[in-house]
This record gives structure tokens, sequence and C-alpha cells, in this order.
């Protein structure tokens, strides 16, 4: 029994940590694959939900796994019945994996297929939910030729129900508190 409590003890005060090997078993690595030209399909539940063009993207595994698009970006949403509904075009793009959420900036434009427009110069998709959301000046043009400039707003992605934070400027209603 002494013996082998002699051994242990030898055994732990041979052990000596050495500072390269302790930096390589703990350093973050970064993975890093390029696409050039690249399109890429979203389904949920077997229904096709939006298609992406992009000319780079830039797909980086970290402790946060994500997609960079720094050279412009293209999506076209689709309905439940795989009918485009709207199309989405920025200069930026990064798509968080890990939170389903997708950060654009720098000349945002969503078009409904009824021609409502949506501009803005920073805007986060949530794919789980499909709703756009930010902080930033927005501008949204309905067909009816009505513009409405707002600090924020949460929009589905198809535009149908829009809430506006905190609008700007002047507008015109008629009696009944609508706008015209």
């Amino acid at each position: 029994m002494r013996l082998l409590y002699w051994i242990l003890i030898l055994g732990l005060v041979a052990c000596e940590n050495n500072d390269q090997v302790l930096t390589d078993w703990t350093r973050n690595i970064e993975l890093r694959e390029e696409a050039v030209n690249m399109e890429s399909y979203l389904s949920q539940g077997g229904v096709l939900r939006a298609k992406l063009k992009a000319p780079r993207m830039y797909r980086v595994s970290t402790d946060t796994v994500y997609a960079e698009f720094p050279k412009t970006l293209h999506c076209d949403f689709f309905n439940e019945a795989t009918l485009l509904e709207s199309r989405l075009d920025s200069k930026y793009g990064i798509y968080y994996e890990n939170l389903n959420r997708v950060f654009l900036r720098d000349s945002v434009v969503v078009v409904t297929v009824k021609g409502d427009t949506l501009m803005t110069q920073q805007l986060w998709w949530d794919q789980n939910t499909q709703l756009f959301h930010t902080e930033s000046p927005v501008t949204f043009k309905s067909n009816g030729k009505r513009i409405y400039a707002a600090k924020g707003l949460e929009a589905t992605q198809d535009l149908s129900r829009i809430t506006f934070k905190e609008t700007v400027g002047q507008l015109r209603v008629n009696e009944s508190g609508m706008p015209y």
C-alpha cells in the first residue's frame, strides 16, 4: 500500500504543464470556407421558403458559426404555396446559424409582389418568426403611393403587417383617422 502511495506522489510531482501545450489546446480556431456565385435554398417542413443568391459568401466556424455576404445578396421569399411573396436586396449580410437570424446593412430594400417597398440601412430577419425588425430609420412606400417614414419597425416578410415604432414627418388622415 505504501508503495502505491509513493508511486502516485512521484507521478504527480513529475507532471509539468508546458505553456505551449496548454495554449495549443485552448486557442480559438477559426475555420473559413469561401463560395463564389452561390445559390442556396431554405425549406421548412419540406416547403421552399427562400432562395438566396450572392456573388461571394464566407462561412466561418468559431464559437459562433456564421455566413457572411460581403458583396451583396439577393433573396426571394415564398409563401406556404411556394408562390413568390417578396424580394430582398442588400449590399451586406451576415447569417448567424445558431440564432437563425440575419443582419442586413447598407441599402436594404424589400419589395413585395404587390409593389410595396421597404427601404432602410439596417434590418434584421428572424428565420423562426419570419419577421423583419429594425431600430434604424425606414421608408415604406405602398402601391397606393403613400409614403411612411419611421425610426424602427417590425414587419412580416411579405409586408402585409407592419408596426412602425416612431413615425416622423406629417401624414394626412381623413375624418375617421385613417391615412389617405
